[in-house]
């Protein structure tokens, strides 16, 4: 024992020590820089938080009070930045973007309030791309530099040049390390928009598109709210402080929360403070002791703050950690407190129609608490012994709530249709990030029911609990909650049922982007030499173009039909995911009323006017495979 364990110090000498310099670093080890990688299918994927990195120093520009423009061009896969701000100081334009720990905001006279502190932005976004050009513009003078995966390729020494100041940055997102990405232009334009309700004043433009808001965090609420408002948006403004928030009829809390101009999509200090100030301020003013459940209940909320050097619990900047407004200042809680505290009461006096409408959504919330809580109890007591024996559900070992884990967001959930479909998934999985539910037939239409109906359907309780929603998203078991159902009426009509369940009962999931659907492959199309998957009947045409002479194709009718050892395939790193999003321009009520409510006429008349009638292809499939040959 004693001899092998000599051995194994042995090894672990001065040769196993290594230096890597910064590039090297950043490409080993994205996720300590971006977050996750991703495909583009979701908003927190890594080619949006390179482009966040680039936008992040050009707002720094504004809020300086230099630039009121910002241009972003994304087209095929190429993204152009450009700001008319100071411009970097062109003997420093290599330095900036490529030497770690180099930026200009250390120094907290030049940029006061500023989100990029660290020094780290651009590089990570010159290290991660295939190619990089930063170009500054300053005083009718210019200079450039190209770079390949963080290498210097080219650089232009100062020149003369008629361009306005500013800042000009191009890349390309590296597709060695972003695998099959596509950048959404519906995600780009939201991040957008958010900088301008930030940012009054600020006119961004987006492959021509101009955004500008004049309102703030009042036009934030009023393009995101989906569903009708119980009274006016209340809307209050301070130094260095602005929230807004209104009541809905959905269930959920809805926040949307911002440091310096960077959306801290996890929350953090300044928001827990937010949530404790809205409870206090609402026993006060009205006398009672509400449970805060109660008083946040269907709240959707913006809340934003500027303080000096923030201090965030990643590099991503996706969830604050400040206790004070600057180092050594006043506490973070207690400002925000006090100003909420102060504004909301003075507001509520001023305004008793809104005060009643919302002392009356209190009432209706804690009604509706009460009416469940017995059955919610015994709800709790089947949903806990289910848990040592639950047949639905196979666990992953990695969980989104695994905050040292760096797996955690790669966790996700299959919810599946019948026991076929669900072997094959479960067989094929990652048991470390990849967990499987199992659905027994299709789920009650939950649509016009209350809340109670989720723990009195065995089915929906269960789900439940495995997501661990009961409280709050914020304790949500996965990242990503993915939809396998069949390609056929019934797995679409399943995919319907479970979308009404989610949006109805948990919107704030769909919003924060956790919601899938999963594409699986409808043929298979292979010869004696390649194998191709395809996922519409286009693909399968080009696949037997290429693949000449009499191809096997097979259909495929459902997800059981698909060994375990393909559905790896499907699964892995290269799963195809369609995000399921929700804007403000729809109404949730509205859009569930029309697809899950009784059988309006306007649903029929939509069916009769778009029916078709289609003759039935391909139903034996040697016969189908021996005619396509011929056709090839």
């Amino acid at each position: 024992m004693a001899k092998k364990q000599e051995t194994l110090d042995h090894n672990y000498t001065e040769d196993s020590i290594q230096s890597l310099d910064w590039k090297e670093h950043i490409r080993l080890r994205p996720g300590m820089y971006i977050g996750k990688l991703g495909d583009g299918s979701a908003k927190d994927d890594g080619i949006y938080v390179l482009l966040k990195e680039v936008i992040d120093n050009c707002i720094d520009e504004y809020v300086m009070g230099y630039g009121k423009t910002i241009e972003i061009e994304v087209k095929d896969g190429i993204v152009r930045v450009r700001d008319y701000g100071r411009g970097i100081p062109l003997g420093k334009v290599v330095e900036c973007v490529s030497k770690i720990n180099t930026g200009g905001k250390y120094d907290s006279q030049a940029f006061q309030k500023s989100v990029g502190l660290n020094g780290v932005g651009t590089k990570a976004v010159n290290a991660l791309s295939k190619y990089f050009k930063a170009q500054s513009v300053r005083s009718g003078k210019t200079t450039w530099a190209e770079f390949e995966r963080g290498e210097l390729s080219k650089q232009k020494n100062e020149q003369s040049t008629n361009l306005d100041d500013g800042t000009e940055i191009t890349f390309i997102p590296d597709t060695d390390i972003f695998l099959d990405y596509e950048f959404r232009m519906d995600y780009i334009e939201s991040m957008v928009r958010n900088y301008t309700y930030l940012n009054v004043g600020l006119k961004m433009i987006v492959n021509g598109q101009e955004f500008k808001s004049e309102n703030g965090l009042l036009d934030l609420l009023k393009a995101n709210i989906s569903d009708e408002a119980l009274y006016d948006v209340i809307h209050l403004k301070g130094k260095d402080i602005e929230v807004a928030f209104t009541h809905t009829t959905s269930y959920g809390e809805d926040y949307y929360s911002f440091v310096n101009g960077q959306h801290t999509t996890q929350g953090g200090t300044h928001l827990a403070a937010f949530r404790e100030a809205i409870v206090k301020t609402a026993r006060d003013f009205y006398g009672k002791d509400f449970d805060p459940s109660d008083v946040r209940t269907s709240i959707t909320a913006a809340v934003s703050i500027r303080i000096q050097e923030p201090v965030f619990e990643s590099q991503t900047k996706t969830k604050l950690g400040s206790q004070n407004t600057y180092p050594g200042g006043p506490s973070l809680r207690n400002w925000i407190n006090e100003f909420v505290g102060q504004q909301l009461d003075n507001f509520l006096h001023k305004h008793p129609e809104t005060a009643e409408a919302w002392k009356k959504k209190i009432l209706q919330s804690e009604r509706e608490r009460k009416d469940i809580a017995g059955i919610k109890k015994l709800a709790n007591e089947r949903a806990k012994k289910a848990n040592l024996h639950n047949k639905k559900l196979r666990d992953c070992r990695v969980h989104l709530t695994d905050l040292k884990n760096p797996q955690r967001l790669d966790s996700t959930l299959f919810i599946t249709e019948g026991d076929s479909a669900s072997g094959s998934i479960t067989i094929a999985r990652d048991v470390n990030t990849q967990a499987v539910f199992s659905l027994k037939g299709k789920p009650l239409n939950c649509f016009g029911l209350t809340k109670k109906i989720v723990y009195e359907n065995e089915e929906f309780n269960l789900m439940q609990n495995a997501l661990d929603l009961e409280d709050s998203v914020e304790n949500l078991r996965y990242n990503r909650i993915v939809v396998a159902t069949d390609a056929d009426v019934d797995g679409m009509h399943i995919r319907l049922l479970l979308l009404t369940f989610f949006l109805q009962f948990f919107p704030d999931v769909v919003k924060n982007g956790h919601l899938f659907i999963l594409q699986t492959p409808l043929f298979r199309v292979r010869n004696k030499k390649e194998t191709i998957y395809c996922y519409s009947d286009m693909e399968r045409q080009l696949a037997i173009q290429k693949l000449g002479s009499k191809p096997e194709i097979t259909r495929f009718k459902g997800l059981g039909e698909i060994s375990p050892d393909e559905f790896k395939n499907f699964i892995g790193r290269k799963m195809r995911l369609d995000p399921v999003t929700l804007t403000g321009e729809t109404s949730l009520h509205g859009l569930l009323d029309y697809y899950m409510g009784k059988n309006t006429p306007e649903r029929q008349e939509f069916i009769i006017n778009n029916l078709r009638i289609e003759e039935e292809l391909e139903p034996l499939t040697e016969k189908v495979d021996e005619e396509e040959s011929i056709e090839a």
